[in-house]
């Protein structure tokens, strides 16, 4: 391509990137900016353990099964129309959650929340690539873009624990309001104009499938809590969310234009990448939810103090992140990189499986944060390489976005199993007149279920060093990913 084949930079495209940047960190904020708030909301609007789950599973449940089709939107809308609509939805909706008055309301506004995140997220990296044209350039927009993403979970601890203490835990979901209509009013002079495409079709009908199906899989997850594994108030939705899925998969079969190309699932490797990806937020927020009730439930922290606590899982995962993206990539399969992050998120969590009254941070929670926090940044960057390596360009975009799903799904389903396994072990607990003595039961049980997964993810992606789908590079250069696949 000759330099006058090369679209010129839009010129405002720094500026403009400030106001991307603040709608990816709402996305990710907003994921677990309300952990910390949960406890006091909790008490406020008087629900019980077994539905407190659905606060946080409300937003990523709608954001997985509506993100695929988010793209379409923006195509049809245009970015500049999708992006302002979605930061002006992400405002109203967030203010219906902070004022909610009941359980149900502030559910439905997290809900809705998730609807609008679906939006942003793939119209902000869209937006990423057509504004910078310059290949350097283009690399640092994407790397602000990813300290924004990576960080925004962390900070969204530290953040909601302080709100909570010193004004409210309804500013955890009225701050977004603040940031949304700032950077609509910004977006609105500095974003630059594009036109939609009218004929892009939306998949309305899949999209329902796919959001309802992962519903019916939350749901009768959540309800173990109260009703156990084997009642008909769980299996039956999850019997029609599988069934819902399955009708999803059958219609994106027939499709000409599929908004999920099953073809991205025929490569073991890849797929088995997915499931580490979600395994790996399994652990994170299983550690977010579990942790928060510990410490102030069981310790007593305040929210503030408890939000600190979590400081050193953002450095790690910071470390972390940039040693293997700035020089493990480049000389291990990325493979590799992913089984160790799994392994070592698996060692931390299984730290916490032997949480008792008389653990202290130092010794045994702060270790456990390091290593998930060091596995963490393992995980998710080569396994996204390994997802997006050997797929058409077409199809590219999609499997990245795949990668968003499975996150989203991880920690919609992870949350739900984990708070239901939790409120069941503390709830047959007979091992202590103290009731903090069962609660912290109910954590460590939580915390060894999900080690035991991690270890079975550990296994299958070894399994797949050995698959012979090893076809396309996933770290360093083709032949380095051979030579590492034989050993």
């Amino acid at each position: 391509m000759t330099d006058h084949d090369t679209p010129a930079p839009f010129p405002g495209r720094w500026r403009a990137l400030g106001v991307i940047a603040v709608a990816q960190l709402l996305t990710a904020l907003d994921a677990t900016i309300v952990n910390i708030a949960l406890p006091t909301a909790q008490r406020d609007l008087g629900f019980g353990d077994g539905q407190r789950q659905w606060v946080i599973t409300a937003y990523t449940l709608t954001f997985a099964g509506l993100l695929l089709i988010g793209g379409r939107i923006a195509d049809r809308l245009g970015r500049r129309t999708a992006l302002l609509g979605g930061l002006g939805g992400f405002a109203v909706a967030s203010s219906v959650a902070g004022l909610a008055p009941t359980f149900g309301v502030l559910v439905a506004g997290r809900a809705v929340q998730g609807a609008f995140a679906a939006l942003l997220a793939p119209t902000a990296l869209s937006s990423i690539a057509v504004m910078f044209t310059d290949a350097r350039e283009r690399g640092r927009a994407f790397a602000t873009y990813g300290a924004v993403a990576s960080s925004g979970a962390i900070v969204g601890l530290v953040v909601g624990g302080a709100l909570t203490e010193l004004v409210s835990w309804r500013w955890c979901l009225l701050v977004n309001v603040v940031f949304a209509l700032g950077a609509l009013v910004a977006g609105s002079r500095l974003l630059p104009h594009s036109e939609g495409r009218g004929g892009v079709p939306l998949p309305v009908g899949s999209a329902a499938l796919a959001t309802a199906g992962l519903a019916g899989l939350v749901y009768g997850a959540a309800h173990t809590a109260d009703h156990g594994w084997t009642a008909t108030d769980v299996w039956v939705p999850v019997v029609v969310g599988l069934a819902l899925l399955g009708a999803f998969a059958g219609h994106q079969a027939r499709s000409a234009t599929p908004m999920l190309p099953l073809t991205l699932f025929r490569d073991s490797t890849r797929v088995v990448s997915y499931v580490a990806i979600a395994s790996g937020v399994v652990a994170s927020f299983g550690l977010f939810l579990m942790l928060t009730y510990y410490f102030q439930a069981v310790l007593g922290w305040s929210p503030l103090h408890t939000g600190l606590a979590f400081l050193p899982l953002s450095a790690a995962v910071s470390v972390s992140g940039y040693a293997v993206s700035g020089v493990l990539m480049h000389r291990l399969p990325a493979r590799w990189l992913v089984a160790t992050g799994v392994a070592l998120a698996a060692t931390g969590i299984g730290m916490l499986s032997t949480l008792s009254l008389g653990s202290e941070y130092p010794t045994t929670v702060l270790p456990a944060m390091v290593l998930l926090g060091l596995g963490m940044g393992g995980i998710f960057t080569p396994a996204i390489q390994v997802v997006t390596s050997g797929v058409s360009p077409r199809d590219a975009g999609v499997a990245a976005a795949v990668a968003n799903v499975a996150m989203q799904v991880g920690s919609s389903l992870g949350v739900a199993v984990l708070n239901s396994i939790a409120v069941s072990a503390t709830r047959t607990y007979t091992g202590s007149s103290d009731p903090r003595a069962a609660l912290v039961h109910g954590y460590a049980t939580s915390a060894g279920w999900v080690a035991a997964a991690l270890g079975v993810v550990v296994v299958m992606v070894l399994a797949a060093l050995s698959s012979p789908s090893t076809s396309y590079p996933s770290s360093g250069n083709l032949e380095n990913e051979k030579e590492g696949a034989r050993r």
